[in-house]
């Protein structure tokens, strides 16, 4: 690096060429500036590969629709836990400082561009008097200390002002603004992101804990039904009618039934524990409002899909920001290409001297202009070429996980739309078969009451009841969390920004809360 400062002499009348000079280089330089990649794209498909059902979306594509998903529910207490999950989430509020980060980043690569400007005050004071020189030659040394000690102090302030502007001549400090905006967009997104993964969290934790109360209600029954089985086979033993192998297989069948209720229990207790820390409520608030709420609710009707994949990727927030790291990443590129060409820049300053001494006072001004410098670089053992070559490498991965995330969203929602479909197919021969096997139960029981089945029918009927009751509740915590995971595969409501302060236009501050 070789910097070159031009003084300005009164003495010399070609100052303003000497001045001119650096310009003139670096403007001639400025053509050489290397311009960034350009964006990345992504393949998406036309239309969706998945079998889509007749009700297939419950928002039908709008935002709008997704913003308010919870309420569609009826369901006061998950639109609380959501709202409460949100305000207690530590990735919500990591995300929300690294949104704070990238804006002041932001604001400081624009401040690059501007001139700068430094104040500076000072003060002095001091004793102007020497010990020679306070007396003559002659003079003795008590006049000699009586001279210095009548001297009168000197008082010295300063006042200045420092300018400095670095010329961006080749795009760098554009470039680096340019790229903190990008990046400022994608914390924004990311928020938006967190935000949605914590909701869907929750209404998962919460549709499990429900799932896991019906299946307590279920275990409940089953338990009732052995043991009570097992108390009258074991009378019935006792009085010599049933032979002690069944009062046996009776007895095993209830205690198998305690064991599990036993188990469901402390499942179910373990999710509440779980909805807690997500939550951040007092547990046995959150205790009194579950217990108070229907254990299971219908999900809401849904309307026809009516986005394509192409409207669908462009309401998700990890989309938009995997497509702003490549925009900030270009950017980068830029920078570090900008880095290897010259710099130039201009510096001044003005400024007042006052002095002060027993009654006298003067005061000088002095201001400059300069020097200009223009910053060459000559040798740095290929560091700066190692820069841009890194940022191209750091492109290419931004490109590469961009399009890797739109992969990855195609198949969320497809996934999504499989499962639902899936799950319609199956709701109504689940239900069937609860129903019909409740029937065969009933009419087994009464066969075993009159003495017309063994008791080895009446526990194989139960136990197919059971696993029917069983399937029916797993299924529908299936079709709950794929009626979450649709939710979360299109967005969540997130919309994308129609400027770089879309962030600021929804909200005042990242930390606060947002309707679910």
């Amino acid at each position: 690096m070789t910097s070159t400062g031009f003084a300005f002499l009164p003495r010399r009348p070609s100052r303003v060429s000497f001045l001119a000079l650096p310009l003139v280089v670096a403007l001639a330089l400025s053509g050489c500036v290397t311009r960034p990649p350009t964006a990345a794209t992504a393949t998406v498909p036309a239309q969706w590969h998945a079998p889509i059902p007749p009700t297939a979306l419950p928002h039908a594509g709008s935002t709008a629709t997704l913003a308010d998903w919870w309420r569609q529910l009826d369901d006061p207490l998950l639109v609380e836990l959501v709202e409460s999950a949100q305000a207690a989430s530590p990735s919500l509020a990591s995300a929300a400082a690294r949104v704070a980060e990238a804006r002041a980043t932001r604001v400081a690569a624009g401040a690059a561009l501007l001139p700068s400007l430094d104040g500076s005050l000072g003060g002095s004071r001091s004793n102007g008097a020497t010990a020679g020189g306070s007396a003559g030659a002659g003079a003795s040394p008590s006049a000699s200390s009586a001279g210095a000690s009548a001297s009168a102090p000197i008082t010295t302030l300063q006042a200045g002002l420092q300018a400095g502007w670095e010329l961006d001549l080749f795009g760098r400090l554009r470039a680096d603004r340019d790229a903190a905006t990008e990046r400022a967009d994608s914390a924004d997104a990311r928020w938006h992101e967190a935000r949605v993964s914590v909701a869907a969290e929750t209404a998962n934790a919460y549709f499990a804990e429900r799932a896991c109360q019906q299946q307590l209600a279920v275990a409940v029954t089953d338990t009732r039904s052995r043991s009570e089985t097992a108390r009258l086979t074991d009378l019935s033993a006792k009085a010599g009618f049933t032979a002690p192998a069944d009062a046996a297989l009776a007895r095993a069948g209830a205690a198998d039934s305690s064991a599990r209720l036993t188990q469901q229990r402390a499942t179910c207790a373990v999710l509440r524990k779980g909805l807690v820390a997500l939550t951040g409520l007092d547990e046995r608030e959150l205790e009194r409002k579950i217990a108070a709420a229907p254990v299971q609710r219908a999900l809401p009707a849904i309307a026809s899909i009516a986005s394509v994949p192409a409207e669908a990727l462009a309401q998700r927030p990890d989309v938009f920001a995997a497509e702003r790291a490549v925009a900030a990443a270009s950017a980068d590129v830029g920078a570090a290409e900008a880095a290897r060409y010259p710099r130039l820049t201009l510096s001044g300053s003005i400024g007042r001297v006052q002095v002060r001494t027993s009654g006298f006072r003067e005061s000088l001004d002095s201001w400059s202009v300069g020097p200009v410098t223009l910053t060459v670089p000559l040798f740095d053992g290929g560091a700066r070429k190692a820069n841009a070559e890194a940022a191209r490498a750091r492109y290419d991965e931004a490109a590469a996980q961009y399009r890797g995330n739109v992969r990855q969203a195609v198949r969320e929602v497809e996934e999504a739309l499989v499962n639902l479909d899936s799950t319609a197919g199956r709701t109504g021969d689940a239900d069937s078969a609860v129903q019909n096997y409740q029937a065969s139960f009933n009419a087994t029981q009464a066969r075993y009451d009159s003495g017309l089945a063994s008791l080895f029918e009446l526990e194989d009927s139960r136990r197919t009841l059971f696993a029917a009751q069983t399937a029916r509740v797993a299924l529908q915590r299936e079709r709950a969390e794929a009626w979450v995971a649709l939710y979360r595969a299109m967005g969540g409501g997130w919309a994308r920004p129609a400027t770089a302060t879309a962030f600021q236009q929804e909200t005042t501050s990242p930390t606060s809360t947002p309707s679910p």
